[in-house]
This record gives structure tokens, sequence and C-alpha cells, in this order.
């Protein structure tokens, strides 16, 4: 009886040992419904100046041109990534947009939505003639920079005006933005209570714009997010020069095999050149990169660099298998030379007998 407990003990304590081991995956929670008993463009939609509303640009089709800041109101729901955002139906949809009115908070669809409600990331691309919301861009910006966009560069900086002015504007503006994707750099003009935000990926760019439109930072001013027009200084010309070239080469980085990267990035396995027992002597490359049986260099002989070599229009067997030798570096093999060498004094020698046969056959009619 003893023996058949401690047996249990065992097995309990493997068990015990087994549960602590296994790691639970936290499940994804359903996606909030942001706005309940109400349509979305019920209450949300701006004062009527036209005759059609449309739903994805928030605007009236028709009618009498509305003043682009006096009718701009304080937007009466804001997304709150931590409490609203989860899983959709719109994950189960490959290539699927992301929610419009969940990054403006008045989403009522929740987990039904055929949309992502979530933040954009790195893996998020899309086609550059739309945004991430599914809509399509122009060749050109309005004239006020708002909207969509242009597909004809990458924009990743907003401009936010109608910032109310305080001496921790700086640390507002970055609270409040970063909550829409990581942050590149912000720069804030104090006096005039301006800020440009430049994100890492455009995709968040875009979301912020349509997140943070007619919101408030902490003082009940009403936000004007716009696009930004590009940088004449040279010096940001360059960082966004130098930021595309590292996106592409990080999009090659992941497409390459990390052997082959290793190699070219120098901090794979290397081979030490043979100083040949001379201190401080460095091989040059004309003998280190010669190829061989007697090359220097291990990778260079014929064990480690297979040559394939074909001679079209030959009989002869022998030419083909010596057609290259390694130890000379040419491309016949001496044997062959010699042999080529041998046809062609058989030839030429032919040639003399017969030009010689006919001028012994000459007689003048003087010597008769």
């Amino acid at each position: 009886m003893e023996l058949a407990s401690g047996d249990e003990n065992t097995q309990n304590l493997s068990l015990n040992s087994k549960e602590k081991n296994v790691e639970k995956k936290k499940k994804r929670r359903p996606a909030r419904r942001q706005v309940e008993g109400r349509e979305r463009t019920g209450e949300l939609m701006p004062p009527q100046t036209g005759q059609v509303f449309n739903i994805w640009y928030g605007k009236w089709a028709g009618g009498d041109k509305e003043d682009k800041y006096i009718n701009k109101n304080k937007s009466e729901t804001r997304c709150n990534i931590k409490r609203d955002s989860g899983y959709t139906r719109g994950d189960k949809i490959k290539g699927a947009y992301f929610c419009l009115f969940f990054a403006r908070g008045s989403c009522s669809d929740g987990p039904d939505c055929t949309f992502l409600h979530r933040l954009p990331n790195v893996h998020d691309i899309y086609s550059p003639n739309v945004d991430c919301f599914g809509r399509d861009k122009h060749s050109d910006y309005r004239d006020d920079m708002g909207g969509v966009g242009s597909f004809m560069r990458q924009n990743h900086t907003l401009y936010c005006g109608r910032i109310h002015v305080t001496d921790d504007i700086e640390e507002i503006v970055a609270r409040h933005f970063s909550e829409w994707g990581e942050v590149e750099r912000i720069r804030v003009l104090n006096s005039r209570g301006v800020a440009f935000i430049t994100y890492v990926n455009e995709a968040n760019a875009q979301f912020a714009k349509e997140a943070m439109a007619h919101q408030s930072l902490e003082n009940n001013e009403v936000l004007n997010v716009r696009w930004a027009t590009q940088d004449p200084n040279p010096v940001s010309q360059a960082r966004d020069a130098r930021r595309i070239e590292e996106q592409a080469a990080e999009a090659i980085r992941r497409a390459l095999p990390k052997e082959f990267i290793a190699e070219l990035e120098n901090y794979g396995k290397k081979i030490k050149r043979d100083d040949f027992g001379l201190d401080g002597y460095d091989a040059p490359d004309d003998i280190w990169y010669a190829r061989g049986s007697s090359a220097v260099n291990p990778a260079g002989r014929p064990s480690h660099i297979p040559v394939e070599i074909s001679i079209e229009n030959t009989s002869d067997p022998s030419v083909s298998e010596n057609a290259y030798d390694e130890e000379t570096n040419e491309i016949f093999s001496r044997k062959t030379l010699d042999t080529l060498q041998s046809l062609n004094a058989v030839c030429t020698t032919h040639l003399s007998l017969n030009n010689s046969l006919g001028l012994v056959e000459y007689t003048s009619d003087d010597e008769v």
C-alpha cells in the first residue's frame, strides 16, 4: 500500500510539473460595440448642406459649399484602443481593410463588422492606390490637404492645428498621438499652436488622421488634422530618402535566406586568409581568389567548386573531358594542344606535296 501511494504521489507531481510548463494562450476578446441604440449616420452627420450624404467621406454632396472652418464641431465619439479593439468577422477575410467608423469611435456592429477593429502594423500592406480603410487615393492632394491623400508619394506626417497653447504642449501632443502607432518624431510650434507628427508606418498615419479629426486634446479645442506638405528642408528630404532605403532593405532582408544575408553583411562564418608564415602579410585578391587544385583558398579548389564546361561540335570525347586544365587555368590541356598541332602539321605537309608534284612534271621548250 505504501508503494502504491508513493507511485500516485510521483504521478501527481509529474502532472503538476506538466501543467506548469504549459503556456496558456490568451484568447482575443470580441470587439466592443462603440455605439448602441442609434444609427451610425444619425446623430453623427454634419448639418445638411447638400442632397446626398457620403458615409465614407462624411460629407454632403451637392448644394452650397460649407465653410471648412466654421462648420466644424467637436466629435461626439472617440476610439479607445484598449477598450474597443478586438476580433471581428474581418479577421477571417483575407485582405480585409480597417473599419473607418471604428477609427472614429462610432461603429455599431462590433464583432459582426466585416472590417478590422485594431491598429495597423507593419504586416498590413495594401495597394498604394488605396488607404488602410479601402478608400481610393487621388493623384494630387486637395487644396486644404485633407481627404484620403495622394498615391504619388508616401506621406507619414500629419499637420495638426488649432492646439491650445500651454507650457506642456509637447507632452500633450505626444501622449494623444502616440496612441495610434509608433511615432518617429514630433515637431511643435509653440507660438502658433501647430504640431507635425511623423509616424513610422503610413497606415498608422492614415488611422490617426481619422481618429483625431475634430477631437480635442485637453482644453476642449477642435483639432484641424490634415496631411503635411513636403518639407523643403534638404535634411528632411535626405531623412525621408534614407527611411525609404531602410524599408526596402528590410523587405529584401526578409525575402532572402539567412545564410546569404550573413555572407553579404560579413558577420557569418569567415575563412581567415593564410599569411604563408609571414607576419603581417595579407594575400592579394588575385592569389586568394585563384581557382584550381593548387589554390590557397580552400573554397577555390575543385572539391568546393564544381566546374561544368561543355564543348559543342566535337567528335572526340577526350577533348571534351580535358577541355579545362585546372593546373594551368587554360581552356584546352597540353595533350589536346599537341594533338591539334600534329594534325595541323600533317595537313600542311599534304598540301606542300601536292604543289611540288605539279612543278616536277613541268619542262620548258628551251631545255628540249
